[in-house]
């Protein structure tokens, strides 16, 4: 079991595909991993040798924020925009979309499940 950052990379999939599973790292940068640790882009994590291993997993502590550090830089990050009280720091703390997008249709997935309103009666109609 390939374990790196403190995560269990999937055993059948090729070396790329499986460091994805590490927050902070994606196809393209996993790529440049396995070349700069001279491992072949086809073989899958389960064939990966001790030594290959060991190679991956300091290239990815030594140039590569992952995981928690990463994780809580970009709270930081998202935490000095709300206490600033920019746009961008308003829009996070209402819970709405951030860069742009409409939110008079679609929006849902920031604003949550829909809070519906009820409409105004009708007054009766007078004789």
């Amino acid at each position: 079991m390939a374990r790196i950052a403190g995560v269990d990379l999937p055993k059948n999939k090729r070396g790329d595909i499986g460091l994805s599973y590490i927050y902070g790292i994606g196809r393209s940068s996993g790529r440049k991993i396995l070349e700069a640790a001279g491992v072949d882009l086809n073989k899958k994590v389960h064939e990966w040798t001790d030594e290959e291993l060991s190679r991956i997993r300091t290239i990815v502590t030594n140039d590569y924020k992952v995981e928690g550090a990463l994780r809580s830089e970009v709270q930081m990050n998202i935490k000095r925009l709300m206490d600033i009280g920019c746009y961008r720091g308003m829009r996070h703390r209402k819970g709405l979309p951030v860069r742009g997008q409409r939110t008079r249709t679609n929006a849902r997935t920031r604003k949550g499940k829909r809070k519906t309103v009820a409409g105004k009666k009708k007054a009766p109609a007078k004789k």
